[in-house]
C-alpha cells in the first residue's frame, strides 16, 4: 500500500513539474489567424492530427505554393508534393527555412515533428521514407495548409 502511495506521489510531482513547461511552450506559438476552425486550432496548437484521407488537398494537382493556414508563411512548392498513400498531403521537401523541428516521443515512437518557423504552429511529422534525393516525406495535416495556385 505504501509503495502505491509513493508511486502516486512521484507521478503527481512529475506531472506538476511537466505540465507548466508544456504551457510555457504553448505560449511561444502565436495564433495570428483568428478565423481558424476549432479543428485547425486543435491540430496547430495542441499537436493534434486530422483523420487520414479527409483533406481535399490530397487531390490537388495544380502548380502553386502551400502556405501556413495560421500565418500565411510559404512552406512547400507544389512540385515537391507526391501521393504517399498515407492519407495526408505529403511533400518531399520544404522551402528553405520554412520549419523548425523537434523530437516527438508520443505513442511509444520517436518521430521528428515540424512546426512553422514563423508562428510555431504544428504541421506534421517528417519521415525518412520519401522519394527524391533527400529521401524525406513531410506528412502534413491538410487543415494546416492553404493552397495558392500560380
Amino acid at each position: 500500500m505504501r509503495r502505491k502511495f509513493l508511486k502516486l506521489i512521484s507521478f503527481s510531482l512529475f506531472y506538476s513539474l511537466v505540465l507548466p513547461i508544456n504551457s510555457l511552450l504553448a505560449v511561444t506559438k502565436k495564433i495570428i489567424n483568428k478565423n481558424l476552425s476549432k479543428e485547425q486550432r486543435e491540430i496547430m496548437f495542441n499537436e493534434g492530427t486530422e483523420r487520414p484521407f479527409s483533406s481535399d488537398l490530397n487531390k490537388e494537382k495544380r502548380k502553386g505554393f502551400y502556405h501556413c493556414a495560421n500565418c500565411n508563411n510559404k512552406l512547400f512548392a507544389s512540385t515537391s508534393k507526391f501521393d504517399s498513400g498515407t492519407g495526408w498531403p505529403s511533400f518531399s521537401e520544404a522551402l528553405p527555412g520554412a520549419f523548425k523541428t523537434k523530437t516527438d516521443y508520443k505513442f511509444g515512437m520517436v518521430r521528428t515533428e515540424y512546426h512553422c518557423a514563423k508562428c510555431g504552429a504544428h504541421h506534421g511529422h517528417v519521415f525518412n521514407d520519401g522519394p527524391g534525393k533527400n529521401g524525406k516525406r513531410f506528412c502534413n495535416n491538410g487543415l494546416c495548409l492553404i493552397f495558392r495556385p500560380e
